[in-house]
């Protein structure tokens, strides 16, 4: 019943930029935090951001501190990642994920969307 929905990934030359979005149903999402955590082949999967049910407090990884953005809709149940100054190190499927009791850590949360790739080039 509940889905999770990326979508705006893509290729990218380095310095640009990319939004995400992640489209959510079947939950009331305005009263759950939404996070969005990337993996790379190989790696383990890194938290990027997370965002209250309100909207507040956000919380970045330090690897994308300065540079992304995270964001939500209540009223489209939507959250985004705007993505700037992206690097060839941010390229990594991008998932989403909503409902936990510690946004830290990734095996805490229900709910996980499919992912959406996204590539940067230098």
């Amino acid at each position: 019943q509940v889905q999770l929905v990326e979508s705006g990934g893509g290729l990218v030359q380095a310095g640009g930029s990319l939004r995400l979005s992640c489209a959510v149903s079947g939950m009331t999402f305005s009263e759950e935090l939404a996070s969005w955590f990337r993996q790379a082949p190989g790696k383990e999967r890194e938290f990027a951001a997370t965002i209250g049910p309100s909207g507040r407090p956000t919380f970045y990884g330090d690897s994308v501190k300065g540079r992304f953005t995270i964001s939500r809709d209540n009223a489209k149940n939507t959250v985004y990642l705007q993505m700037n100054n992206l690097k060839p190190e941010d390229t990594a499927v991008y998932y989403c994920a909503a409902d936990t009791e510690n946004w830290r850590d990734p095996r805490a949360y229900n709910y996980w969307g499919q992912g959406t790739q996204v590539t940067v080039s230098s």
